[in-house]
């Protein structure tokens, strides 16, 4: 197995320190070499200790968690950094903020468990997969995370939309013309989204698709995260709500906690959200909405996995080429974990793998016309100012999102309670 995985743990708080070091100290992979109550100590101690990754608070006094990563980033861009988060408002502002900073990845810290017990093992399910994929050499030892919620050369493809993809690499022959896509859908997991901001900032406000997203994130993160991207990019992009009309030039990303279907609905495709089982210990999953996404538009798709760990979207994968649609794959060196992308390309059902920074351009040259076609009439316009509530139509088979979920103004921060 090798050596174990040296881990720097820092939080203010001592039970908190003391429960992450009894939680990692529990797997033979992994040994904790040190602790610090802030910031300043933990870049001192990074010094001293060379540790293969790190658990960060965010609120800590004399050097809080968002200054700490930035601090980090300018001596070590690849150390692993994991932040510990609340399931607040708060919590996921700032994490998010911490991710946009150089983060790798975060947990959420157990809320409401009864028991020491039940929250060491929400932090064990949550952190120790983590830990093992992000760091080198140890990622064939994680499991698929219960959340608290070398291919050739790319063949030429006939048809008007099959073009030249010089520079990338895939593994599935292709046969005939390709089918123009009538929608794109994008699954993604660990280090997603920093990496679906990157693609998305250089999509075209007159895309002639609509977006369907995947983002493995818990309830309140998947809002402020499509907040964000609304602000980001020259797409309008709201969380989805149950009912939405589904129209070109939208990004509608799935929420924590249910997971997001397209159907049709007479003429129309609309969204339909769901509390299934969770699927490859996910919900949202992106096979869910993948499977969903064939069922309404046939092999007239195409799917673009990036980043993140396990092999959710696999099976959705191979029914979208099973039909005749195109997938993408985002390759080894630039993703943060080649888990996702990496499940598709060795089944050999991509198209083309490819690093981040060319991803945008494959997608608008896979498109065709829809790459740069501007908007039908019929589609929504750009998403009014940020707190505007849309409206929804749930269906009688499915739960209406609680108004939690709903697009809303930032609130004021709360006051935030230790865990």
């Amino acid at each position: 197995m090798g050596e174990r995985i040296k881990v720097l743990t820092v939080d203010d708080s001592v039970v908190v320190r003391r429960l992450v070091t009894d939680v990692l100290a529990s797997d033979p992979a992994i040994e904790v070499v040190g602790t610090a109550p802030n910031g300043k100590v933990a870049l001192e101690k990074i010094a001293q200790l060379a540790p293969d990754a790190v658990t960060l608070d965010i609120e800590m006094p004399v050097m809080d968690g968002l200054e700490t990563i930035k601090e980090i980033r300018k001596i070590d861009r690849k150390l692993p950094v994991i932040m510990f988060s609340t399931l607040t408002e708060r919590g996921a502002t700032a994490t998010l903020e911490a991710l946009s900073s150089g983060a790798s990845d975060y947990v959420t810290k157990p809320a409401n468990v009864g028991s020491v017990s039940e929250s060491m093992e929400s932090v064990r399910q949550q952190l120790i997969p983590k830990i093992k994929a992000l760091v080198p050499g140890h990622a064939a030892l994680a499991a698929p995370v219960r959340p608290a919620f070398a291919p050739g050369p790319a063949a030429p493809a006939a048809g008007s939309l099959a073009g030249s993809f010089a520079g990338s690499s895939a593994g599935r022959p292709r046969s005939g013309a390709l089918k123009a896509p009538r929608a794109l859908v994008v699954g993604s997991s660990t280090g997603g989204p920093e990496a679906l901001s990157a693609v998305l900032a250089k999509l075209p406000a007159s895309l002639g698709v609509p977006v369907l997203v995947t983002q493995h994130m818990p309830p309140v993160f998947t809002r402020l995260y499509a907040q964000r991207l609304d602000k980001s990019s020259a797409l309008r992009v709201v969380e989805a709500a149950d009912g939405d009309a589904v129209v070109p030039g939208t990004v509608y990303v799935a929420p924590g906690d249910f997971h997001m279907e397209v159907v049709r609905r007479g003429p129309q495709m609309a969204i339909k959200l769901n509390q299934g089982p969770a699927e490859n210990f996910c919900r949202p999953a992106v096979d869910v909405m993948l499977r969903s996404a064939v069922a309404a538009y046939g092999g007239e798709l195409l799917a673009v996995i990036l980043t993140g760990m396990g092999s959710d979207g696999k099976l959705g994968c191979k029914a979208v080429a099973a039909a005749g649609g195109q997938v993408l794959a985002q390759d080894e060196a630039t993703s943060v974990v080649w888990g996702m992308p990496g499940a598709v390309t060795r089944e050999g059902i991509a198209d083309e793998v490819l690093p981040l920074g060319s991803i945008a351009d494959a997608i608008q040259r896979r498109l065709g016309p829809a790459g740069r076609a501007p908007l039908p009439p019929s589609a929504a316009p750009r998403s009014p100012a940020l707190g505007t509530t849309r409206p929804t139509a749930p269906t009688s088979s499915t739960p209406a999102r609680p108004p939690a979920f709903r697009p809303a103004a930032p609130a004021a921060r709360p006051p935030q309670g230790r865990w």
